[in-house]
């Protein structure tokens, strides 16, 4: 590198760095997968801990010893299926032919949109029947229900997933998930590699030292107007490129981090669930808690208490406590094979708080 030069600061990738449309993130690609079941799900995230796990990949030089590893926890509260819509494919892309809604919608989703007093269900049917031959893609409308985590809000946020498999498969499964819960253990698996759409931390309006990491001038000389600011704007001549670094809006973008792993999936939901088709016991339930409890003494900070289901993601999650997370399958997953995780210990504290 010679005198005069240095290296760009920052991707242009991610130009232009303004806010993102909502605070709810939208994944603008799904993957295709052959098994008929959803591609993705969603939860609020909660906070972050370390685990003390055995290397479970057989080409690092830790293979089968037990490493640290910094981990985000996601509260995944079941997903409520109050419709089912499929699409067509066209040249100017997907087309929606039609959508079946379930007959009792619930009341707190008149706090995102108005809702008619009563569905036509046969009519929905039939038009779905009509059009069955020009199905190609079939989606869920789903609710969340953040009246079941330890998130303090009423208002769900309604998106849509896709289900996998052939179009077929997919609308029998979908119509029989309609009004119906769908839990994270029926999509994602324990060692899953999952892509993560968040929106980050908004932090403002700020300058350029920290929005581009531009070098701080020295402090003072007659001939100069401040230190914290770029030396020139570019030449006379062409005029100010884009590319400049100004000051303007530093975080709350959207997101997506590739293949983040799933370690752990727990459950602390006090009502019995189903295996094999028999209920838990109470004595079952009971022991599912304690080994699943992960919540701190006192709540996790800026969230509470974990009422429900949740997982746990190994490395970092972006976005503040409390915020939507969207997960999908991995579109690009990683080449090598590693082993189911295999964990010794949790904590809730920060690896930091540790390192200290």
């Amino acid at each position: 590198m010679g005198k005069g030069e240095r290296p760009r600061r920052g991707s242009m990738a991610y130009w232009p760095r303004k806010r993102a449309r909502s605070i709810v993130p939208r994944v603008r690609r799904w993957p295709k997968i052959d098994e008929v079941k959803p591609v993705g799900f969603a939860g609020y995230k909660v906070g972050m801990l370390h685990v003390i796990k055995l290397e479970d990949n057989p080409h690092s030089p830790f293979y089968k010893q037990e490493i640290a590893k910094a981990a985000t926890v996601i509260e995944t509260p079941p997903l409520l299926v109050v419709g089912v819509r499929a699409y067509a494919k066209t040249p100017y892309g997907l087309k929606a032919l039609g959508e079946v809604w379930m007959e009792q919608v619930p009341k707190d989703l008149e706090r995102v949109f108005t809702v008619p007093e009563k569905f036509n269900r046969e009519e929905q049917m039939r038009k779905i029947e009509e059009v069955k031959d020009k199905i190609s893609e079939i989606r869920l409308i789903v609710a969340e229900q953040p009246r079941k985590a330890g998130i303090h809000k009423k208002k769900p946020e309604v998106f849509e997933i896709p289900v996998g498999g052939e179009p077929e498969a997919a609308l029998e499964y979908a119509l029989n998930k309609l009004g119906k819960e769908l839990r994270v253990s029926e999509v994602f698996s324990v060692g899953d590699f999952i892509d993560i759409v968040s929106v980050t931390k908004g932090k403002g309006f700020q300058g350029v030292i920290k929005r581009f990491g531009v070098k701080i001038m020295p402090r003072w000389h007659k001939h100069r107007k401040g230190h914290r600011r770029i030396g020139s704007v570019g030449p006379a001549s062409v005029g100010v490129m884009f590319y400049t670094p100004f000051p303007g809006q530093l975080g709350f973008h959207q997101r997506t981090e590739y293949n983040k792993r799933i370690i752990k999936i727990g459950n602390l939901t006090p009502e019995p669930l189903e295996k094999d088709g028999k209920k838990e016991t109470r004595e079952e339930i009971e022991e599912r808690i304690a080994r699943d409890n992960i919540n701190p003494a006192g709540g996790w900070p800026h969230y509470g208490l974990i009422r429900g289901e949740y997982i746990i993601i190994e490395g970092t999650v972006p976005g503040p406590a409390k915020r939507l997370v969207k997960m999908r399958f991995a579109v690009r997953p990683p080449a090598q094979e590693h082993e189911e995780p295999q964990i010794v210990y949790i904590s809730t504290q920060p690896l930091e708080v540790i390192r200290r």
